[in-house]
């Protein structure tokens, strides 16, 4: 998984991975969830993807749109 940068300093995310139409991400308490364009939608998942190479605002762009869309929770 590559390090989440959290410019802001406040994320919940500390990890994540970007496969083609996912990406997996890892939260404080090391939780690790696969969103899918299936399960939040390809518009989501590129959204995603491109806050997690910026990061920045990717945590709160998941708790404000993706909530529990989550394809399945990998721990």
């Amino acid at each position: 998984m590559h390090r989440y940068r959290n410019t802001s300093g406040e994320s919940g995310v500390v990890a994540y991975d970007i496969d083609s139409d996912s990406i997996t991400i890892q939260f404080t308490g090391g939780d690790r969830y696969l969103y899918t364009e299936r399960s939040a939608g390809a518009e989501n998942i590129a959204r995603m993807q491109e806050l997690a190479r910026e990061g920045r605002g990717l945590s709160t762009f998941v708790s404000q749109h993706i909530r529990s869309r989550y394809a399945r929770k990998l721990n």
